[in-house]
C-alpha cells in the first residue's frame, strides 16, 4: 500500500525522470566538488598568505563533519515531509555564501564559522539528502537511479581538483572561492529547483501530520530495529576508518620512503578505480541480491589494508591497493544509497537514513585526529594500519550480522510481491 510519503506518486516514473535523474548527477559532481573537494587545495595557500596552522585548518573541516552528522536527522525529516526541494535549494544557497564569507576571512574564528555553516549545507545538498529525495520521488527505480547519480558525481575530484587548481592559479586563493561560489550557484540552484518534486501543495493539516506521524514512528521503528544498529556500527565503522586512510595516505607512504611518482600514481589511481567499481555496479551488481553484495563491498575493504600493509614501496602493490581501495569505496556510496531500502524499508527514509548519517559523520570528523593521536604514540604509521584493519573488519562483521537478521524480512516481502504477481 502507498505510504502517507509517497502516496501522490505513480507506480511509474513521473515524464522527465530521466531529465531529473540526470540534472541531479550534475548538480552532485559540482556539489562536491566545490563543497568537498577543493578543501585540501586552499590549505597551502591559506597557510601562506594567513600563517595558519595546518592542525587548525584541518580542526575546522573537523567541524564541519562535525556539524553535518548533527543536521543529518533534521534534513532526513524535512524530506519525508516533502520539503526537500526548500531543504537543497537553501543547502546550494547557503554553499555558496559560506564560500563568499570564506574568501573574505581574515582570522581562524570566520574560518571556523564557515565550516560550520558549510556543515549544514554538506547535510542538505550532499549524496544523502540526495538519496532520500530520490527515494521518496521515485519508489520503484530509486537503486537505478542513485548508482547513475553516483557514477557521474564520481568524476567529482577528476574535474574539481585541476579546476580549482588553476583557479588558484589565476586569480589567488580568495578568487577561487568566489568562482566555486559562483559555478555551485548557477548550476546546482536551478537543478534542485527544477529536478526536485515540489510536494503537495493542497495537503490539508490532517495529511501533513500523517506525514510527520509517519517519519516519526519509522525512526522509532528503526530504533527497535537490530539491523538498523547493525548497519549503524557498519556505515560508522567505515566511514571513520576510510576518511582516517584517506587524510593519512600520503604521510604514510613518506613515511615508507615512497618514491614522488609511486605516490602520485597511486592517488591518481584511487578516483578512476570509484567511477570503474561503480560502472561495474550499473551494468551487473545493481541485479544481484542486495545482502550479497553488501557483504562483498564491505569485505574489499579490509583486503585493501591488508594489501596496503605487505605493500611496502612496490609499485605494483600500491596500485593493486588503490584499485582495491577506490573500488570499494565506490561501491560503498552506491550501497549506501540503496541497503537502507532493502533492509529496513523505504517508508520514511529520510528520517532513518539521517540517524544512520549522524553518528558516521560525526565519526567522520574526529577520525583524521584520532588517526594523528594514534600515530603520535609511536611516531609511526603500523599502529594507524592496524586499527584501521580491525575496525574495517568489525564494519564487515556488522554488515554480516545486518543482513542475516534482515534476510527474512526481504525474503517475506518478495514472497508477499510474488503472490501478487500472480
Amino acid at each position: 500500500m502507498p505510504t502517507p510519503t509517497n502516496a501522490s506518486l505513480h507506480g511509474q516514473d513521473r515524464p522527465h525522470a530521466a531529465a531529473q535523474t540526470w540534472a541531479l548527477a550534475v548538480a552532485q559532481l559540482v556539489s562536491w566538488g566545490t563543497i568537498y573537494y577543493a578543501f585540501s587545495l586552499f590549505v597551502v595557500p591559506m597557510e601562506a598568505v594567513m600563517g595558519w596552522s595546518r592542525t587548525a585548518t584541518n580542526a575546522a573541516l573537523s567541524a564541519g563533519l562535525l556539524v553535518s552528522g548533527f543536521a543529518a536527522y533534521p534534513v532526513g525529516t524535512l524530506i519525508d515531509r516533502g520539503y526537500g526541494r526548500r531543504v537543497m535549494m537553501g543547502g546550494t544557497l547557503l554553499a555558496s555564501t559560506m564560500l563568499v564569507v570564506w574568501a573574505q576571512a581574515r582570522n581562524l574564528p570566520t574560518l571556523f564559522a564557515v565550516w560550520c555553516g558549510l556543515g549544514v549545507a554538506i547535510a542538505a545538498t550532499l549524496y544523502d539528502p540526495v538519496f532520500a529525495v530520490v527515494t521518496r520521488d521515485f519508489p520503484r527505480s530509486y537503486a537505478r537511479k542513485i548508482t547513475l547519480i553516483t557514477l557521474v558525481a564520481g568524476f567529482a575530484s577528476t574535474v574539481f581538483i585541476p579546476l580549482t587548481q588553476g583557479l588558484i592559479g589565476a586569480f589567488g586563493w580568495r578568487g577561487a572561492l568566489l568562482a566555486l561560489a559562483l559555478v555551485n550557484l548557477v548550476v546546482c540552484l536551478p537543478v534542485h529547483g527544477f529536478a526536485i518534486h515540489r510536494g503537495e501543495r493542497d495537503a490539508d493539516i490532517a495529511r501533513k501530520e500523517s506525514v510527520r506521524a509517519l517519519s516519526r514512528a519509522s525512526a522509532r521503528n528503526a530504533l527497535r530495529s537490530p539491523a538498523f544498529w547493525a548497519l549503524a556500527v557498519c556505515f560508522t565503522a567505515y566511514y571513520s576508518t576510510f576518511v582516517a586512510l584517506t587524510f593519512h595516505l600520503i604521510p604514510l607512504m613518506h613515511e615508507r620512503a615512497v618514491a614522488g611518482t609511486t605516490i602520485i600514481v597511486t592517488m591518481a589511481a584511487i578516483g578512476p578505480a570509484q567511477v570503474l567499481a561503480r560502472v561495474a555496479w550499473f551494468g551487473v551488481g545493481r541485479h544481484a541480491a542486495p545482502g550479497r553484495v553488501a557483504v562483498a563491498v564491505t569485505a574489499a575493504f579490509p583486503c585493501s589494508i591488508a594489501i596496503l600493509m605487505g605493500a611496502g614501496s612496490s609499485p605494483a602493490w600500491l596500485l593493486l591497493f588503490a584499485i582495491v581501495y577506490g573500488g570499494a569505496n565506490g561501491m560503498m556510496t552506491i550501497l549506501r544509497g540503496t541497503i537502507v531500502q532493502a533492509l529496513l524499508g523505504t517508508e520514511g527514509y529520510g528520517a532513518v537514513s539521517g540517524l544512520l548519517s549522524m553518528p558516521a559523520n560525526i565519526a567522520k570528523g574526529i577520525a583524521p585526529i584520532a588517526g594523528a593521536a594514534i600515530w603520535a604514540i609511536r611516531g609511526s604509521y603500523v599502529p594507524v594500519e592496524w586499527t584501521v584493519l580491525i575496525v574495517s573488519l568489525i564494519a564487515t562483521a556488522a554488515c554480516v550480522v545486518a543482513v542475516q537478521i534482515a534476510t527474512p524480512r526481504i525474503s517475506d516481502k518478495e514472497s508477499a510481491a510474488s503472490g501478487r504477481r500472480k
